[in-house]
C-alpha cells in the first residue's frame, strides 16, 4: 500500500486538498500566473505566497478557507489588466483555466477564465455581448466593474445585462446572487469590482444588433486642437445609436505615415443602419484623416477601434469623470497633456449609460465625459505624476468621481472616488457580512474608504 506524504505546511496541506496545481515561488509556473498584464504592479520581491491555478469553484473556496484559517488575503486575477501590487501575506488564485462557456440563444453563461473575445467568437450575429474595448480583458472582471464599452451610449453598462453570479465569499461560501437569491449580494456584485468576493462564473444577456458602422479616424498630432474641439461641439449633439471617444495617443514606430509620431484618434461606432451613421459622422466637419476609416464592422472585430495594446506592459494610470466638456477644458486638457509617452483619451458618456434599469453599485451615471491618462514606461515601472497632472487640470470640470474599471486602484481614496457616499456605506456593511474577518484583499480598500469618511 502506498502511503501518502504527511502535509508539514499550511501550504502542503492546500495542495494536497486543491483539484488544480499549486505554485509556489520558484516553481516553473508561478511567474506566469503570478505577473499580471500590468507590469508596474508586479514586484518580484513581494509577489504571492503560493498561486492556486484554480480549475472551479471548489478550488477558490478552499483556497479562500485555507486563507482564512492562516491569516492571509485572498487576490484573484485571471490577465491582470486590473492588477494592484500584492500585499504582504497574498494568496493568489488565478482564474484562467475556468473556462466554460454556453451561449444559449440570447443568455451567456462564462467561467471566470473566460475572456471577450471567446465570447465574440461563439456568439452568432445579430446577437452581441456588451465587451469593452478591450476584447482581450476577462469577462468576470469587465463586468463586475461596470463595463462601459464602445456601444455604451446606446446600450448601457454591460453590468445591467447580468442576470446571476456564482461567486465564493470571503467566508469560503459558494453562492449564486441573482434578483430573486442573495438580491443585496447581486446589487453589489454589479460595480462593486470584487469586494463582496471571487467570481467564478456570470451569467448575462445578449443585445440584439441591428447594424454596425465602426472605425477610428487618425489625425496629425499637430492638429490636436482643431480635431478635439470639433469633436467636442460634434459629440454634444449625438443621438444614443453613436458611443464615440477620442484620445491623444503616439503611435508605435512603422505605423504608416504616423508612425513613432504623435496621432490624435476619434473613435465611432453606430447601431443601425450604417447610411444614417455616415451622415451623423460627415456632420463633424473633420479633416481628412491621415489614417484609417469609418465603415460597417462585424461585430466581432469591434476590438479594432481602439486596439488597445495586447501584450503585458508598466502603465501608470490616472482618471476622472467631468460634468461637462467646454471649450475652455479641452485647452486645459491640450496644455496639461504634455509628454509625448502619456496617452490621453475622452469618452462620451450619457444616452443609455445614465439610465439605471435596476438598482447596482454602479454609481456616477450623470457624468458627461471620463478622461483617462495612461502613461506607458519604457523600463520596468510607470510614473504616475504626468497622468495627475492631466487630470488635475481638468479639475473645475470634474465631479470628483471616476469608474471601478479606469485607473484601478487599492488606495482607499480612491477606491472611495468609483461610489457615492451612501453606495460605499451600503458596499462596506454587505463586505461585513460576506467576509467578517477580512479575508478578500480588494475588500480591504472599501473598509479603509470608510473609515476614512468618518
Amino acid at each position: 500500500m502506498t502511503t501518502l506524504p504527511v502535509p508539514t505546511t499550511p501550504l502542503d496541506a492546500l495542495a494536497a486538498d486543491l483539484r488544480g496545481p499549486l505554485h509556489r515561488p520558484g516553481d516553473p509556473g508561478y511567474a506566469a500566473l503570478a505577473v499580471p498584464w500590468n507590469l508596474a504592479a508586479w514586484n518580484p520581491a513581494a509577489g504571492p505566497v503560493a498561486v492556486v491555478e484554480a480549475l472551479d469553484e471548489t478550488d477558490v473556496a478552499t483556497a479562500v478557507r485555507c486563507a482564512a484559517a492562516h491569516g492571509l488575503q485572498v487576490a484573484v486575477q485571471h490577465t491582470g489588466h486590473g492588477a494592484t501590487p500584492a500585499s504582504p501575506g497574498t494568496l493568489l488564485v488565478h482564474t484562467g483555466r475556468m473556462t466554460g462557456l454556453v451561449v444559449d440563444g440570447a443568455r451567456v453563461r462564462a467561467g471566470a477564465g473566460v475572456r471577450w473575445t471567446d465570447v465574440l467568437a461563439a456568439t452568432p450575429e445579430p446577437l452581441a455581448g456588451l465587451t469593452g474595448s478591450a476584447p482581450a480583458v476577462g469577462v468576470v472582471g469587465y463586468l463586475t466593474g461596470g463595463g462601459h464599452g464602445p456601444l455604451a451610449r446606446t446600450f448601457g453598462v454591460a453590468s445591467d445585462l447580468v442576470t446571476a453570479f456564482e461567486v465564493v465569499t470571503g467566508d469560503g461560501r459558494v453562492r449564486r446572487a441573482a434578483a430573486t437569491e442573495n438580491p443585496a449580494l447581486y446589487w453589489g456584485l454589479r460595480g462593486g469590482k470584487g469586494a463582496l468576493g471571487i467570481v467564478t462564473a456570470v451569467e448575462f444577456d445578449l443585445v440584439r444588433l441591428p447594424g454596425l458602422l465602426a472605425g477610428c479616424l487618425w489625425f496629425d498630432g499637430a492638429d490636436a486642437a482643431a480635431v478635439l474641439h470639433t469633436w467636442r461641439e460634434w459629440s454634444a449633439g449625438l443621438p444614443e445609436e453613436a458611443t464615440t471617444s477620442v484620445a491623444i495617443v503616439r503611435l508605435p514606430p512603422g505605423a504608416g505615415p504616423l508612425g513613432g509620431r504623435v496621432g490624435v484618434a476619434v473613435r465611432y461606432a453606430w447601431v443601425g443602419a450604417p447610411a444614417a451613421g455616415r451622415t451623423v459622422l460627415d456632420r463633424a466637419g473633420f479633416p481628412e484623416p491621415v489614417l484609417g476609416g469609418v465603415g460597417p464592422l462585424p461585430y466581432a472585430e469591434i476590438g479594432s477601434v481602439h486596439a488597445d495594446p495586447v501584450d503585458p506592459m508598466p502603465v501608470a494610470e490616472a482618471s476622472t469623470l467631468l460634468r461637462a466638456l467646454p471649450a475652455a477644458a479641452v485647452d486645459a486638457l491640450l496644455a496639461a497633456a504634455g509628454p509625448e509617452q502619456i496617452v490621453v483619451e475622452i469618452r462620451q458618456l450619457g444616452g443609455a449609460v445614465s439610465r439605471a434599469p435596476e438598482p447596482s453599485a454602479v454609481c456616477h451615471r450623470d457624468a458627461a465625459y471620463c478622461v483617462s491618462a495612461i502613461g506607458i514606461a519604457q523600463g520596468p515601472s510607470a510614473d504616475p505624476t504626468g497622468c495627475r497632472s492631466v487630470i488635475a487640470a481638468l479639475a473645475p470640470w470634474s465631479t470628483g468621481g471616476r469608474l471601478p474599471n479606469f485607473a484601478v486602484s487599492a488606495d482607499p481614496a480612491e477606491v472611495a472616488r468609483a461610489y457615492d457616499p451612501p453606495t460605499l456605506a451600503r458596499l462596506s456593511t454587505l463586505v461585513a457580512t460576506f467576509d467578517p474577518h477580512g479575508v478578500i484583499a480588494a475588500a480591504a480598500p472599501v473598509r479603509a474608504a470608510v473609515l476614512q469618511d468618518r
